[in-house]
């Protein structure tokens, strides 16, 4: 065969490459950019659509593994980069200006850890490479200042008239933590407190961001329902526990994303198994394959099933969380890899095409 027969059998071979992240092909996700063969040497550009920042080494690997299964012994040399777009939100609803995408994180009940997973899904896209905010939206309860290291920080202003978030990690935060005092407790009721995030989330001069992640209050009431029709979100992840009390208002978390037509990316996990730190007995302490089973009901993904670990508590309450404190453990991969299959399973998702049409203002003259 020719060269040129070469590269195309292999630029072909390649794209028959499933990638676990989208849950499609190369070829179908059409994200080979380059392919060409200079001798025995492969020079592929790949672009995705989620943060590729330490996929680089991983992806060559299985990249090569997958040519030779196809029969193709070829040097191989990888680019790899990222595209972020803005996805489609509800009907009805615009994407923020300067905020791609929103993501909700969100559970049926407290307790579940849903906070913890919402700031270490952040700073895990942004260790990825990603431009990331986090808003705090629980305003009876706002636990971020704490999980970032920030309790006491208060925001400035350029203007007088926006916020300028709070910088930790890698991240750009927001939380009416920033704003009261630590024991000032918050007696307001739904209108009040509806107006107060609808405010913090305007009224802050987020920049241009890739991700904003809310850390949503728990429970399904008039606020999370409220929340969930006004802010345009891209979609929604649901954190549980393995125990039948958390999957059942879980349940309703799902059903409520549902009816307003927010796409929910999957479930997540928490507190799955516990791994004894004197003798390494694995337990799953609250039950196992609730959030497997709970995945497969609704015909969403399972993004994770994260560890129960006494160590993630303690970097949480210490005010740098375990994808920041221990970036190269075992329970800090966990989330890296919840924060790839959340981004794939976006970026899966249908684009947000109003900016490529143009705005038709009609005038009388």
């Amino acid at each position: 065969m020719s060269q040129s027969t070469n590269a195309a059998a292999l630029r072909a071979a390649l794209e028959r490459y499933y990638e676990p992240h989208l849950r499609q092909t190369l070829g179908d996700a059409r994200a080979i950019e380059v392919c060409e063969l200079d001798g025995m040497d492969l020079r592929v550009h790949v672009r995705f659509g989620f943060p590729v920042g330490g996929y680089q080494a991983p992806l060559s690997q299985a990249l090569r593994q997958h040519l030779a299964e196809e029969g193709y012994q070829v040097g191989l040399s990888l680019t790899l980069d990222a595209e972020i777009e803005a996805h489609s939100v509800q009907r009805g609803l615009s994407p923020l200006p300067g905020i791609a995408n929103v993501v909700a994180v969100a559970s049926g009940k407290g307790g579940v850890g849903k906070s913890t997973v919402a700031v270490n899904l952040a700073l895990a896209w942004a260790a990825q490479g990603a431009r990331v905010g986090l808003l705090d939206a629980d305003i009876y309860g706002p636990s971020q200042p704490i999980m970032l290291g920030m309790q006491g920080e208060r925001p400035g202003s350029r203007d007088g008239k926006r916020l300028i978030p709070i910088a930790a990690h890698g991240v750009v935060a927001m939380s009416i933590g920033f704003l009261v005092d630590v024991e000032q407790p918050m007696v307001w009721r739904g209108p009040m407190v509806t107006s107060a995030l609808n405010q913090l989330m305007a009224e802050t001069d987020w920049g241009t961001l890739d991700y904003l992640v809310i850390d949503m209050p728990p429970g399904t009431g008039d606020i999370q329902l409220t929340l969930s029709q006004r802010v345009p979100v891209a979609g929604a992840v649901i954190v549980t526990t393995p125990q039948d009390i958390s999957l059942a208002d879980a349940r309703k978390g799902l059903r409520m994303f549902e009816k307003v037509n927010v796409p929910v990316l999957g479930i997540v996990e928490n507190m799955s198994l516990h791994t004894c730190s004197q003798c390494g007995h694995v337990e799953p302490i609250f039950g196992q394959g609730g959030g497997s089973k709970m995945a497969q009901q609704y015909g969403v993904q399972l993004l994770g099933e994260l560890p129960l670990d006494a160590r993630i508590r303690e970097e949480a309450d210490g005010g740098c969380p375990t994808v920041v404190a221990a970036a190269d453990s075992t329970r800090a991969k966990a989330y890296f890899d919840l924060a790839r299959r959340t981004a794939g399973e976006l970026a899966r998702r249908a684009r947000d095409r109003s900016l490529t049409f143009p705005k038709i203002v009609v005038e009388d003259t």
